[in-house]
């Protein structure tokens, strides 16, 4: 069984820090994720928090399928 999974990869954005971190969460959680990823870059890169900011991040969200094992 695979579900639709978001992802966000701080490493595809060119920054002085040479961050690399990824973010991923279940697609039906990708407005946690979005979080999540706004609270990064304001408080490891020092973006202003904005609606703006929030959709731009929206913008670099990747969908893709991964497998999970189901436990019954």
């Amino acid at each position: 069984m695979s579900e639709t999974w978001c992802v966000i990869d701080c490493g595809k954005v060119p920054s002085d820090s040479g961050c690399m971190l990824k973010i991923k969460a279940p697609a039906s959680q990708v407005e946690d994720l979005l979080d999540a990823a706004v609270d990064h870059a304001v408080g490891k890169h020092g973006h202003e928090r904005t609606p703006e900011l929030r959709e731009q991040i929206r913008g670099m969200v990747e969908y893709k399928e991964h497998p999970l094992a189901v436990a019954q």
